[in-house]
């Protein structure tokens, strides 16, 4: 079975932005065919996106790398995501389904529920699953790949402190969700605006490693689910 260019695009990804690809490593297609067990073509397809997201760049006499982004690079995507997402949330206030609700509110829930328990991890990804959904509900394909991108990068150039206090940051996840399910566009953007403000607070660059080596574990492609 061919293996999905987007699929190796996916996992390569992945691995720049946990750390497995340190910034300034070399990503040659046979080392990168050989570790996720495909042949050199999705992978040179997967390396021309991953440079159009900015995640690669082509450097004279060593090929594909994984990027540097500076300081400032950093902090505009911060901006960006801090002046899209209102506006996904003011979309969303407008466009969601019963659907988009239910998963919002019951995120809310768990979230307030692991607030009170004091699992930082799960709130992590509660979170980000949080703001996905709220992107989904926009209806705007447009804005919701401008934000999973955005997430992505954001993911790989920072660390995020938790939130001293993670049950008000849940309560503001869920006036959010108030303002949504009202229709409240207006109040919906301005308290979106104000939670990401406060959330951008939170974040620390990452400080990059030296030698830019590949962790040599290894992660094949995920082939489930491939025929969706």
């Amino acid at each position: 079975m061919r293996i999905p260019a987007h699929s190796v695009c996916t996992a390569i990804r992945d691995d720049i932005v946990s750390g497995v690809y340190e910034r300034g490593g070399r990503l040659t297609e046979e080392v990168l065919a050989r570790r996720y067990g495909v042949s050199r073509v999705p992978v040179r397809e997967a390396l021309r996106t991953l440079e159009a997201e900015g995640f690669v760049v082509t450097r004279r006499h060593a090929g594909a790398c994984v990027g540097e982004p500076s300081a400032q690079e950093a902090a505009d995507q911060l901006e960006v995501r801090m002046l899209l997402e209102p506006l996904a949330a003011a979309r969303a206030a407008q466009r969601r389904t019963e659907a988009h609700l239910k998963v919002l509110r019951g995120l809310v829930r768990l979230g307030q529920e692991r607030s009170r328990r004091g699992q930082s991890e799960d709130l992590r990804s509660l979170g980000s699953w949080f703001h996905e959904t709220l992107a989904q509900a926009s209806g705007s394909p447009g804005l919701i790949t401008m934000l999973t991108q955005l997430r992505h990068k954001i993911a790989w150039m920072y660390t995020v402190e938790q939130p001293a206090r993670p049950a008000d940051s849940w309560a503001e996840h869920g006036a959010i969700v108030d303002a949504v399910a009202r229709g409240d566009v207006e109040r919906a953007r301005a308290l979106t605006a104000q939670h990401t403000e406060r959330a951008a607070a939170a974040h620390r660059l990452r400080a990059p490693r030296p030698g830019g080596r590949v962790r040599t574990s290894q992660h094949p492609v995920n082939t489930v689910g491939l025929r969706h």
